[in-house]
């Protein structure tokens, strides 16, 4: 097979956070396929490129589209935004790999990694990720809510550092305060929460509160959630977490 296909990502907003081993693949493919909103943000680079343009909650379509145009020879670029291996476009492209053509297994397949939202958001705070952390994604389109619960209580327990992705939509509002209301019960009511919304974008806005007094309303889909450890601390408009302080 001659084609190719690697998944990028856009970073989180700003061009410059983008990397250039992902502009060199942009500006090296035939074929662009992605998100919308995510395919907006790279520049005409060629005048025989072709997007291929879908909705957020196709993904395994897309992946199978990306791979078929490879197949047929094009040089694929799929396009995610922030670091397409943290709840984006990489595994849905592995995933149908697996359970599709046998002949996609010998195809030409990369990964760029990129500046996903948790980094960028940990950044225009501080050092909040300065110790053990994780991330959860709070959307259950393809999980179960019970599976987030058991997932977020294991982590609060741990005393980790939890990035919340998705944290609200139209679609479920409630679930970000039933996180809280979940976390309130095994941490501290002081610990610090973040919200940071458009994160590494000219448009970012941080607002710095407590677990006690976290306002879900305040997310929305372009906000990551950010609660601390028992170590996590605030030094003026700065939050961080000390790499090796005991709680």
């Amino acid at each position: 097979m001659t084609g190719s296909l690697v998944v990028v990502g856009t970073g989180p907003g700003k061009p410059e956070l983008m990397t250039p081993a992902t502009q060199e693949a942009l500006a090296a493919a035939t074929d662009l396929v992605g998100y919308g909103p995510y395919l907006d943000r790279v520049p005409a680079l060629r005048a025989d490129q072709c997007r291929h343009a879908s909705d957020n909650r196709v993904e395994l379509d897309r992946a199978r589209h990306a791979l078929a145009l490879a197949a047929s020879g094009r040089r694929v670029a799929v396009v995610s935004g922030g670091d397409p291996g943290v709840f984006a476009m990489a595994a849905a492209i592995f995933e149908a790999v697996e359970s599709g053509d046998p002949e996609w297994h010998l195809l030409d397949i990369r990964v760029e990694p990129g500046v996903t939202a948790m980094l960028a958001a940990a950044a225009e705070a501080g050092a909040p990720l300065g110790g053990d952390f994780c991330a959860l994604s709070l959307s259950d389109n393809l999980k179960s809510w019970a599976t987030i619960e058991r997932r977020l209580k294991a982590a609060a327990e741990a005393d980790f550092v939890i990035s919340l992705y998705n944290p609200a939509s139209k679609a479920r509002p409630h679930q970000l305060g039933e996180a809280f209301t979940l976390l309130r019960s095994i941490k501290a009511g002081e610990t610090p929460v973040l919200f940071v919304r458009a994160a590494g974008s000219a448009d970012s806005k941080v607002v710095v509160t407590t677990l006690a007094d976290a306002d879900a309303s305040v997310a929305d889909m372009r906000t990551l959630v950010i609660v601390g450890s028992s170590t996590t601390r605030r030094v003026g408009r700065w939050i961080y977490t000390p790499r090796g302080a005991k709680p």
